[in-house]
Protein backbone atom coordinates (compact mmCIF):
# COMPACT_ATOMS: atom_id res chain seq x y z
CA UNK A 1 0.00 0.00 0.00
CA UNK A 2 1.51 3.30 -1.00
CA UNK A 3 0.36 6.86 -0.95
CA UNK A 4 1.55 10.41 -0.49
CA UNK A 5 1.86 9.64 3.23
CA UNK A 6 2.43 6.03 4.28
CA UNK A 7 3.32 4.11 7.41
CA UNK A 8 2.50 1.10 9.53
CA UNK A 9 4.54 -2.07 9.97
CA UNK A 10 5.35 -5.08 7.83
CA UNK A 11 1.94 -6.64 8.65
CA UNK A 12 -0.39 -3.62 8.46
CA UNK A 13 0.01 -0.67 6.11
CA UNK A 14 -1.70 2.70 6.28
CA UNK A 15 -1.66 5.51 3.77
CA UNK A 16 -3.30 8.71 2.63
CA UNK A 17 -3.14 10.69 -0.58
CA UNK A 18 -4.96 13.55 1.16
CA UNK A 19 -3.54 16.29 3.33
CA UNK A 20 -3.97 16.02 7.09
CA UNK A 21 -6.47 18.31 8.80
CA UNK A 22 -4.22 19.09 11.78
CA UNK A 23 -0.51 18.73 12.67
CA UNK A 24 0.65 19.69 16.15
CA UNK A 25 3.08 19.00 18.94
CA UNK A 26 0.97 17.73 21.82
CA UNK A 27 1.83 18.46 25.44
CA UNK A 28 -1.11 16.62 27.07
CA UNK A 29 -0.67 14.12 29.89
CA UNK A 30 -2.44 11.34 27.95
CA UNK A 31 0.02 11.50 25.04
CA UNK A 32 2.91 11.65 27.50
CA UNK A 33 1.62 8.56 29.30
CA UNK A 34 0.96 6.53 26.16
CA UNK A 35 4.12 7.42 24.22
CA UNK A 36 6.58 8.03 27.06
CA UNK A 37 7.68 11.19 25.24
CA UNK A 38 7.79 14.70 26.76
CA UNK A 39 5.91 15.98 23.68
CA UNK A 40 4.28 14.08 20.86
CA UNK A 41 4.08 15.05 17.18
CA UNK A 42 0.45 14.27 16.28
CA UNK A 43 -1.21 14.31 12.85
CA UNK A 44 -4.99 14.16 12.31
CA UNK A 45 -6.53 12.91 9.06
CA UNK A 46 -10.20 12.83 8.18
CA UNK A 47 -11.32 9.31 9.10
CA UNK A 48 -11.95 8.21 5.51
CA UNK A 49 -8.68 9.71 4.26
CA UNK A 50 -6.35 7.34 6.16
CA UNK A 51 -6.69 3.89 4.66
CA UNK A 52 -5.71 0.66 6.43
CA UNK A 53 -5.06 -2.58 4.52
CA UNK A 54 -5.68 -5.04 7.38
CA UNK A 55 -8.21 -3.79 9.95
CA UNK A 56 -8.71 -7.34 11.23
CA UNK A 57 -5.00 -7.47 12.15
CA UNK A 58 -5.36 -4.68 14.72
CA UNK A 59 -5.62 -4.95 18.47
CA UNK A 60 -7.63 -2.08 19.94
CA UNK A 61 -7.43 -0.61 23.40
CA UNK A 62 -8.65 2.65 24.95
CA UNK A 63 -6.27 5.52 24.23
CA UNK A 64 -7.02 7.24 27.53
CA UNK A 65 -6.89 4.85 30.50
CA UNK A 66 -8.75 7.46 32.58
CA UNK A 67 -11.56 7.55 30.02
CA UNK A 68 -11.83 3.97 28.71
CA UNK A 69 -15.18 4.69 27.03
CA UNK A 70 -13.77 7.73 25.19
CA UNK A 71 -13.84 7.93 21.40
CA UNK A 72 -10.18 7.17 20.64
CA UNK A 73 -8.70 3.68 20.45
CA UNK A 74 -5.00 2.93 20.19
CA UNK A 75 -4.61 0.39 17.41
CA UNK A 76 -1.54 -1.86 17.43
CA UNK A 77 -0.49 -4.71 15.17
CA UNK A 78 -1.71 -8.02 16.60
CA UNK A 79 1.42 -9.72 15.21
CA UNK A 80 4.29 -7.41 16.24
CA UNK A 81 2.59 -4.92 18.63
CA UNK A 82 3.73 -1.87 16.59
CA UNK A 83 1.44 1.14 17.14
CA UNK A 84 -0.43 1.75 13.87
CA UNK A 85 -2.87 4.62 14.53
CA UNK A 86 -5.51 6.06 16.80
CA UNK A 87 -8.97 5.28 15.48
CA UNK A 88 -12.00 7.37 16.39
CA UNK A 89 -15.05 5.25 17.21
CA UNK A 90 -17.17 8.23 16.07
CA UNK A 91 -15.45 8.00 12.64
CA UNK A 92 -14.35 11.66 12.56
CA UNK A 93 -10.55 11.28 12.53
CA UNK A 94 -7.68 8.85 12.37
CA UNK A 95 -4.46 9.94 14.06
CA UNK A 96 -0.84 9.04 13.50
CA UNK A 97 2.30 9.77 15.49
CA UNK A 98 4.92 9.88 12.74
CA UNK A 99 7.97 8.81 14.77
CA UNK A 100 6.14 5.78 16.24
CA UNK A 101 3.95 4.74 13.32
CA UNK A 102 6.37 4.55 10.39
CA UNK A 103 5.73 7.95 8.81
CA UNK A 104 8.18 10.60 7.60
CA UNK A 105 7.83 13.30 10.28
CA UNK A 106 9.53 15.89 8.08
CA UNK A 107 6.82 15.47 5.44
CA UNK A 108 4.14 16.22 8.07
CA UNK A 109 5.56 19.08 10.15
CA UNK A 110 3.76 20.24 13.28
CA UNK A 111 2.41 23.77 12.86
CA UNK A 112 1.67 24.65 16.50
CA UNK A 113 1.83 23.42 20.11
CA UNK A 114 -1.41 22.01 21.56
CA UNK A 115 -2.54 21.42 25.14
CA UNK A 116 0.33 23.35 26.65
CA UNK A 117 -0.20 24.00 30.36
CA UNK A 118 2.30 26.36 32.01
CA UNK A 119 1.17 25.04 35.41
CA UNK A 120 3.18 21.87 34.72
CA UNK A 121 6.36 23.89 35.14
CA UNK A 122 7.58 23.13 31.62
CA UNK A 123 9.20 25.98 29.73
CA UNK A 124 6.95 27.62 27.16
CA UNK A 125 8.02 26.48 23.68
CA UNK A 126 9.95 29.20 21.85
CA UNK A 127 10.36 27.74 18.36
CA UNK A 128 8.17 30.39 16.72
CA UNK A 129 5.09 28.17 16.40
CA UNK A 130 1.88 29.24 18.18
CA UNK A 131 1.28 27.78 21.64
CA UNK A 132 -2.33 26.86 22.46
CA UNK A 133 -4.17 25.65 25.59
CA UNK A 134 -6.07 23.14 23.41
CA UNK A 135 -6.36 22.53 19.70
CA UNK A 136 -5.93 25.61 17.49
CA UNK A 137 -8.94 27.92 17.71
CA UNK A 138 -9.92 27.44 14.05
CA UNK A 139 -9.92 23.63 14.25
CA UNK A 140 -13.35 22.17 13.47
CA UNK A 141 -14.10 18.52 14.19
CA UNK A 142 -15.11 16.80 10.95
CA UNK A 143 -18.52 15.28 10.43
CA UNK A 144 -18.43 11.50 11.07
CA UNK A 145 -17.73 9.44 7.95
Amino acid sequence: MSGKYAGGCEHIHTHSDNEPIDNHTCHCSVCKGVTGQDTTHVVFFNHGDLEVDNLDGLNRQPFNANNPDGPLELCTCATCDTPIMLDDKERRIRVIVPNLMGYDAEALPATYHAFFDPATGAATPDDGRPVCEGLRAEFVWPTPA
